[in-house]
């Protein structure tokens, strides 16, 4: 197919008008098409910007990513558990910024400039932290696969309670035989926001596992 002519628009209006559909119809509407036709362009225009759908989608999450703060080089004042620390709430804290976010960077490999930024920062934490750097690359991994897992449920229950009244004042419960679950009903206000403690539960091993 060949590219049509450009148009008065940028690669950034293009992106913008993507992140647009996405959070107003879903990701399956954020296609080639569906923006081109937001713009007033044809697909075959759209092309000239971005060859693919997958060329488009890696833009949005490298713009989804671009405001996560990361840094290889450790503060003075921080230790390396703070800056894994900083840098994994910094992610989870993006991602709850968009909906459909966690669709998004779960649509391709992470391999953009930003993304492969953030994944540096966390391997130097832990390469400064006297880990190998094959084993400092599987840590880095693993907290990303955390966060990712943390962020997926937060929207899983933004999804679930857009309105953010209580499970049990939306009458959209799929049961509600608390009896047949006494821990998970013993424990539910008590549990609070764990993505600190269980991050800090996943940087114990590997502690132990660089001593």
């Amino acid at each position: 197919m060949r590219p049509g002519p450009r148009r008065s628009v940028s690669q950034a209006d293009i992106v913008d008008a993507a992140f647009e559909i996405l959070e107003q119809k879903g990701f399956a509407a954020a296609s080639v098409r569906g923006v081109a036709a937001s713009l007033g362009l044809t697909p075959t225009a759209l092309y000239t910007y971005f060859p693919s759908k997958n060329a488009l989608l890696r833009a949005m999450v490298e713009q989804l990513l671009s405001t996560v703060a990361v840094d290889t080089e450790r503060r003075a004042d921080a230790t390396w558990r703070d800056q894994v620390h900083a840098h994994a709430a910094a992610l989870r804290a993006r991602l709850a910024e968009h909906v459909g976010a966690i669709v998004l960077v779960t649509s391709g490999p992470l391999d953009g400039p930003h993304a492969l930024g953030l994944n540096e920062a966390l391997v130097a934490g832990f390469v400064a932290d006297g880990m190998p750097h094959a084993d400092a690359a599987r840590a880095a991994h693993a907290v990303r696969a955390y966060v990712l897992g943390v962020a997926a449920l937060d929207a899983a229950e933004r999804a679930g309670d857009p309105a953010g009244a209580p499970p049990a004042a939306t009458g959209d419960t799929l049961w509600s035989d608390a009896a047949a679950y006494p821990l998970t009903e013993a424990t539910t206000s008590l549990a609070g926001d764990g993505f600190g403690w269980g991050l800090d539960r996943l940087l114990d091993g590997f502690e132990r596992l660089a001593a």
